[in-house]
């Protein structure tokens, strides 16, 4: 009987202290602000319809897959290395 004093006790002092928290106006801004930073335009309005699909282009693809002869990507510079000096 003593232990369940003990509990209502701590049940309610629980409740007392919780009663305590301040509300604040602006609380979770910072989740909302990055939230909307990470979050591209959910409903785009494209000038351009979007670009069908081919299947005969996707089984060709599939194919050169299958048969390890990938296209290989071009080669793309992304750096100069230009080393010296200015004069």
């Amino acid at each position: 009987m003593n232990i369940d004093r003990r509990i209502a006790a701590a049940a309610g002092l629980a409740l007392i202290a919780a009663g305590c928290t301040p509300t604040d106006a602006t609380f979770g801004n910072a989740v909302r602000q990055t939230m909307a930073a990470q979050v591209v335009n959910p409903d785009p309005q494209y000038d351009d319809p979007v670009p069908t699909t081919e299947g005969a282009k996707g089984a060709e693809a599939v194919e050169r897959y299958r048969t390890d002869k990938v296209k290989q990507p071009d080669t793309i510079r992304t750096t100069d290395t230009d080393t010296g000096s200015p004069r």
